[in-house]
């Protein structure tokens, strides 16, 4: 199955990626931008807007606020992760406060899934 692009969700996402939190900024400036598979950020995948996707390795990267994490939200990233999965992406969510906290692991973190998902 393919995911159909949303031409509706594109202004939107022009606006996130000129306006990215200070994680999502850190992330991809010390780390994804140079990192040697592709990312995009602020990616259209069908009714949403991944924060930061690798077409390669079919992941898709969140790094979640504490906004995340009360009980409406959590069942909408659940909605979300289900209808991404269904096209055969993986969902990796990762806390802001480990970016700011751990950025080390998560970077390594990330290399290590993105390996496994390449070999």
């Amino acid at each position: 199955m393919e995911i159909k692009y949303n031409k509706n969700l594109v202004s939107n996402a022009k606006t996130l990626r000129k306006n990215m939190t200070k994680e999502e900024r850190h992330l991809w400036y010390d780390f994804l931008r140079t990192y040697s598979i592709k990312f995009n950020r602020q990616k259209v995948l069908g009714r949403y807007i991944a924060d930061f996707y690798s077409a390669k390795a079919k992941i898709i990267i969140e790094l979640d606020g504490s906004q995340h994490y009360d009980k409406i939200n959590i069942e909408k990233d659940t909605e979300r992760t289900k209808y991404l999965e269904q096209f055969g992406l993986t969902v990796v969510r990762i806390p802001n406060n480990y970016v700011n906290q751990h950025f080390r692991e998560v970077c390594e973190y990330i290399d290590n899934i993105v390996k496994e998902r390449t070999n």
